[in-house]
């Protein structure tokens, strides 16, 4: 065996005990030759066919005109609502909990001088049109800023947004000229039963941003669509931002076979998988914060009166990599030997609460991150 063979099974096996995210998913050898036997034009100069093709196909599959590659989710949401917003005040109305809101280091305000209105949902994990219309600013009140995009996200914490409240949405905002974007990076785990859901949701939409790195496992890369008249601006938002990337055929080469080797199939297992560790916790007298629909499950920790540090430590006892908050995230790489550990902690700690092995330390507070543990 070859050392680059060692390298590649050794973190593909530490992928496969860990449970925190799918972004820690390595590339598979199926990737790593398509690397290899991409093309090595120039993208910025539009010049790489691998790219070319990528982006076309991509944007074919969602029902748009155009694609572009980008490096990241964040790059292709903050590219897209830098499109749509031309002129301050404005603001985006978003899910309180979205990528958007929580997870972009404040790029709305420093790249589009945009406000964000965060929106709880009244009923259920995702927005209705109904708690949109009570949020949305329509009236031009000098004293607010008005709403110029709608951003969704699907899927959402694992959910997925339903395809007729996507609709009722889409028409609604047409109505009031308003622009509607998807942040689609785990769009696909909404599709793994009808691929063609990617195009009936990205038609709702006049941008959409998906994903290759987490749940198909790519090494990175995104893709944002659109109309071309919006793809062209897009490219100049792009470069401003330090987004113009070279010889990307090697990406958009791996990300196009993660595309092909993990959906639908593989990401079907992931969720499989997720509703086996559900009604297992159920079992244990567990209750979930929302039920599994797709591919993460999230442990009501509260109700049960456990504090996440109780299971990152057990789990690892037991060779396993817990994340924050309660949550697990199954990815295309998870082995069984890594559920059942992730189980057996969790039955571990279950019991150990129950004997008041924790007594005395169920006070720790704290804000978690699921990019660096409890921050205080």
């Amino acid at each position: 065996m070859s050392e680059n063979s060692r390298v590649l099974e050794k973190e593909q096996s530490r992928a496969a005990f860990d449970f925190r995210s799918d972004t820690v998913t390595t590339p598979t050898r199926r990737m790593l030759e398509a690397m290899v036997s991409s093309t090595l034009g120039d993208a910025v100069f539009e010049e790489d066919e691998t790219t070319n093709k990528f982006e076309a196909h991509i944007a074919q599959l969602l029902g748009h005109e155009k694609g572009l590659f980008v490096p990241s989710g964040t790059a292709g949401n903050q590219i897209a609502l830098r499109c749509h917003l031309t002129q301050p005040p404005h603001s985006v109305l978003a899910h309180h909990l979205s990528h958007i809101v929580t997870a972009e280091a404040g790029g709305l305000a420093s790249l589009s001088q945009a406000m964000i209105q965060p929106v709880i949902p009244k009923v259920g994990p995702n927005l209705s049109l109904e708690d949109i219309k009570r949020n949305a600013v329509l009236e031009e009140d000098i004293h607010y800023a008005p709403t110029r995009v709608i951003a969704l996200e699907n899927t959402l914490g694992g959910t997925i947004l339903p395809l007729e409240e996507a609709q009722r949405i889409s028409g609604w905002a047409k109505q009031q000229g308003l622009k509607l974007h998807l942040d689609g990076a785990r769009l696909w785990n909404a599709a793994t039963e009808d691929p063609s859901l990617l195009m009936t949701y990205g038609k709702l939409f006049d941008s959409v941003s998906v994903c290759f790195s987490k749940g198909l496992g790519a090494p990175m890369g995104s893709v944002l669509v659109g109309s071309a008249p919006f793809i062209a601006r897009a490219k100049w938002i792009r470069k401003s931002i330090g987004g113009g990337m070279r010889q990307t055929g090697t990406l958009t080469a791996a990300a196009w076979a993660a595309l092909d080797e993990v959906f639908p199939g593989k990401l079907q297992q992931t969720h499989a998988i997720a509703k086996d560790i559900e009604a297992y916790i159920k079992g244990l007298g567990l209750k979930v914060s929302i039920p599994v629909e797709t591919s993460m499950v999230f442990i009501d920790l509260k109700d049960a009166g456990l504090k996440n540090e109780w299971i990152v430590e057990e789990a690892s006892k037991h060779g396993v990599t817990f994340g924050f908050s309660g949550r697990i995230v199954i990815h295309h790489q998870i082995c069984p030997e890594a559920v059942d550990g992730l189980k057996a902690a969790i039955k571990v700690v279950v019991e150990k609460k129950a004997a008041g092995d924790y007594r005395g330390q169920d006070d720790i507070d704290g804000k978690e991150s699921m990019y660096g543990g409890m921050k205080k």
